[in-house]
């Protein structure tokens, strides 16, 4: 008995098999025009029949493309923050259905800005054909500079005057503005902010509630530095309670993550919330809904500001324009944990 057909690996052994040239294979497997139907469609029977793949890598040699996109997330202002942070999580996943529909690959890094050229590094690696980062973190000179040369290159986060690279974000100080109003509308009269305001979107997030504050005449909020990273801040706000729990009413954090943690060490603590502090988050991630009480919070547009990301990457992609930025309007969710 004769031995079947061994599988064919190649164009060239899908080519002897039909009868006709690799580039003819090439072409037909492409849906190029210039190949007939009929030898289209029995090419493409075959490449079914033996469940032939091209060789990936090959094509992308050959058109100089990856179809891989980077997802990067600089951790250059809080070192400790993880990966599983929910905020990561759920801008990963509304990046990744957006990628991955366009038909690319996603490669995630979580890089700790040690050296001047991180990013420089990133993206002269060759393995990706754009970049997407998650945070500006404390490197928004490294970005400019790197953009100035390279365009698609995208960050989630916030604008300022003169900036080179293309950020989509939202209205952080209006964001926080919001968050003030609402307290102060609430009832409460001596805000604190939990969080640091090293990175220029938490900053921003500060300076509107303090500018809530003096257009209503309250005192300034105070800042009381609190750490994004989940294994640090339970004790860092369980201090901050400890010392000034009876000097504030009203505490707007810089993450739905830091007001869940308030809301834990409040109760810990037999303080009524709202009744006696009023909390409001910045975020409105999905388990929002879950605490006890329901978190008020100030939502951010996740899935529209990562459909703009990929869709300003690709663009850059294409043609080599610079991007333009795109700063979102925040919007004011009233629950429980305000009184709402």
């Amino acid at each position: 008995m004769s031995s079947p057909p061994s599988r064919p690996k190649t164009i060239v052994d899908l080519a002897r098999l039909a009868g006709v040239s690799a580039g003819t294979v090439s072409r037909a497997l492409a849906g190029k025009s210039v190949v007939n139907r009929e030898t289209m469609a029995r090419i493409r029977a075959l490449a079914a029949e033996h469940d032939f793949r091209l060789n990936q890598m090959a094509s992308r040699l050959r058109t100089r493309r990856t179809s891989v996109i980077g997802v990067v997330v600089p951790l250059g202002h809080e070192r400790r923050q993880h990966l599983s942070d929910p905020f990561f999580t759920t801008m990963i996943g509304h990046l990744a259905d957006a990628l991955t529909e366009n038909g690319y690959d996603l490669m995630l890094s979580r890089v700790i800005p040690e050296a001047p050229d991180w990013l420089d590094r990133i993206v002269d690696s060759g393995m990706l054909d754009g970049v997407l980062l998650l945070g500006q973190s404390d490197q928004t000179a490294v970005l400019d500079r790197v953009a100035a040369r390279y365009r698609p290159l995208i960050a989630w986060g916030s604008q300022a005057p003169g900036q080179v690279h293309c950020a989509v974000g939202t209205d952080n100080f209006r964001g926080g503005m919001l968050a003030g109003e609402h307290l102060l509308a609430a009832g409460a009269r001596r805000l604190a902010f939990l969080g640091e305001v090293r990175a220029p979107e938490l900053r921003l997030r500060y300076e509107g509630l303090s500018a809530a504050a003096a257009r209503a005449g309250a005192a300034p909020p105070l800042l009381l530095e609190t750490a994004l990273a989940a294994d640090l801040m339970g004790a860092e706000i369980a201090a901050h309670l400890d010392q000034y729990g009876g000097a504030i009413d009203g505490v707007s954090a810089a993450s739905d993550m830091i007001a869940m943690m308030t809301l834990r060490q409040l109760a810990d603590r037999g303080i009524a919330v709202p009744d006696q502090v009023k909390v409001i988050g910045f975020d409105d991630l999905p388990i929002a809904e879950q605490t006890v009480p329901r978190l008020s919070t100030i939502r951010q547009e996740f899935a529209e500001g990562a459909r703009a990301m990929v869709d300003r990457l690709f663009a850059a992609m294409a043609d080599g324009s610079a991007p333009s930025s795109l700063q979102l309007p925040p919007r004011l969710v009233v629950r429980d944990s305000t009184g709402g």
